[in-house]
């Protein structure tokens, strides 16, 4: 009789210095379903994943694979024992052929076997429905091919259970229904399927049971038969109730996608006033980027413009041309008609621009040091936090660190804790309480809710649509998540292969105009 589990945890605890990340969680995962785990940031879902991922070990309990106790030692233990796992971010080798991706990590000594390979992956090119050229470059790829292949990865070595850690943050609505499709086919083939999301309109169409924890713990569960005999609204209901242990609000159900999402209604008045021209912006790229071919765009005072496209086609460029870290080989940019193109990070922020990066360690924060610091970056060695002669005056550097940690919720034991301990939400906190003042007069917002939990979504959200802490800012808003742009944008833009191929207004039925720019424009690519 085989066994009613393709991975269990019993009892499973994980320590870390301070924190309990696992708190004895127990749970099955079945072959042939599609199992979401879902939870703020912050409670466990991504301790749980690398233990079953082999990268971590519990401090207590058990792991089963096929109904048998297995320590996994490591990520090729895991791999081996069927368990393959998808990340947020690709790791496969784009100056690589997909064979060559496939076969990264194979035993150093075992000859290369070209004729077993090609018949592994037309396998898993029949399971998926996958029309991938095995020869191709896999930098060459479009995205949701590229995913394609991430998930042959994952199942190369056997299919047994295939974790999906956020897998359509990085895709278009359409590249996210065929990703559902790819799911259901796995599924249905007897693959253990964990699926972890942030959007619960997402666990709702693919999942046939639901896992929440908080804190550490399991503190809910919606069987097979609910989640087939629930609406959507009630799933969502019931998820949001889990997690944070309260009825939730209608911005709750808006946030996490089980109502249409409201359309941003603004003032456009003041809108005809063009504070930011961006004039035919072209920049430099290294191998593997997009760089700018030809940008236009222009953002009326007061106005939030969206910038919407499949990742990788000119976004980060953007954004960071407009900050001044990136220099314009040829273009213009014009804030309140003048000419800032050649000024650096420094002279745009005195021009009144300022930037929240999408990646918030390492480039809008320096990890290890304070959280304090990380709130003046921009503005080290100058008065009144330091003295003409270049003197730290730490004193009112940490009561003005004190008093934006508490206006702005930042959760930290102290000023004086390292900014890379804190969680992904706080960390996007602090970046807000940086960058957001009266005085600013284009704001640049890349990704603001990428990988944040619902609470911390609803917060970036709400600033954006409040203006950001200014009245009269024109506002950029770049994102993979089209009804993020649709609940906070006036006007929406689509890139693709470095250029704004299109700009629409935020109406009803602007959703799939907006999608049909998308594809075109993939398509022409």
């Amino acid at each position: 009789m085989p066994p009613s589990s393709a991975v269990e945890l019993r009892g499973v605890t994980k320590r870390f210095p301070g924190v309990i990340a696992n708190n004895d969680i127990s749970l099955v995962f079945e072959p042939g379903q599609v199992h979401a785990l879902l939870g703020e940031n912050g409670a466990g879902k991504s301790t749980l994943i690398s233990m079953l991922a082999g990268m971590q070990q519990p401090d207590e309990g058990t792991l089963f694979v096929d109904g048998k106790p297995v320590k996994l030692s490591s990520p090729r233990h895991a791999l081996n024992m069927g368990i393959g796992t998808v990340y947020q971010h690709t790791l496969l080798v784009k100056s690589l052929t997909v064979l060559e991706n496939l076969m990264l990590g194979s035993n150093w000594w075992q000859r290369y076997d070209k004729a077993a390979t090609l018949a592994r992956f037309e396998e898993l090119s029949g399971i998926l429905n996958a029309k991938i050229d095995p020869e191709a470059m896999v930098g060459r790829l479009a995205l949701g091919e590229q995913q394609q292949v991430e998930i042959m990865r994952a199942l190369w070595h056997g299919e047994k259970v295939l974790i999906l850690d956020e897998p359509t943050s990085m895709l278009t609505p359409q590249g996210a229904q065929e990703l559902f499709q790819i799911v259901r086919r796995i599924r249905d083939h007897g693959v253990a399927v964990i699926f972890i999301t942030h959007k619960l309109r997402e666990a709702h169409a693919l999942a046939d049971q639901v896992s929440v924890l908080r804190l550490g713990k399991v503190v809910g569960h919606l069987t097979h038969e609910e989640m087939q005999n629930l609406s959507q609204e009630d799933v969502v209901d019931q998820i949001v109730g889990m997690m944070f242990g309260a009825p939730p609000t209608e911005e709750d159900r808006q946030v996490a996608g089980s109502e249409q999402h409201a359309i941003a209604t603004r003032n456009k008045a003041g809108h005809a006033d063009e504070q930011v021209a961006l004039k035919d912006a072209v920049t430099l790229g290294e191998r593997g980027e997009c760089p700018l071919r030809g940008a236009t765009l222009s953002i009326g005072k007061g106005e939030v413009l969206g910038v919407a496209g499949v990742d990788g086609n000119g976004q980060k460029h953007l954004a960071e041309a407009l900050a001044g870290q990136r220099e314009l080989s040829d273009g213009q940019l014009l804030i309140d008609g003048e000419n800032v193109t050649r000024g650096d990070v420094v002279s745009r922020r005195i021009a009144g621009v300022r930037y929240i990066t999408d990646e918030r360690l390492g480039e809008g924060t320096a990890g290890t040091h304070s959280v304090a610091t990380n709130l003046l970056l921009k503005e080290i060695g100058t008065q009144p936090f330091w003295t003409r002669f270049g003197i730290a005056k730490w004193g009112l550097i940490h009561r003005s660190a004190r008093t934006a940690i508490t206006d702005h919720d930042i959760r930290t034991p102290s000023e004086k804790a390292p900014i890379a301990s804190l969680s992904g939400g706080n960390i996007q906190k602090a970046l807000l309480a940086r960058e957001l003042s009266p005085d600013a007069k284009l704001i640049v917002f890349n990704k603001p809710t990428y990988g944040l939990d619902l609470q911390n979504t609803k917060l970036a959200r709400a600033r954006i649509r409040d203006g950001a802490g200014s009245e009269t800012a024109s506002i950029l808003v770049i994102s993979n998540e089209l009804d993020e742009l649709i609940e906070t944008c006036d006007r929406i833009a689509v890139m693709s292969n470095g250029k704004i191929t299109g700009v629409v207004e935020n109406k009803p039925g602007a959703e799939e105009e907006i999608g049909r720019l998308m594809i075109d424009e993939a398509a022409a690519a």
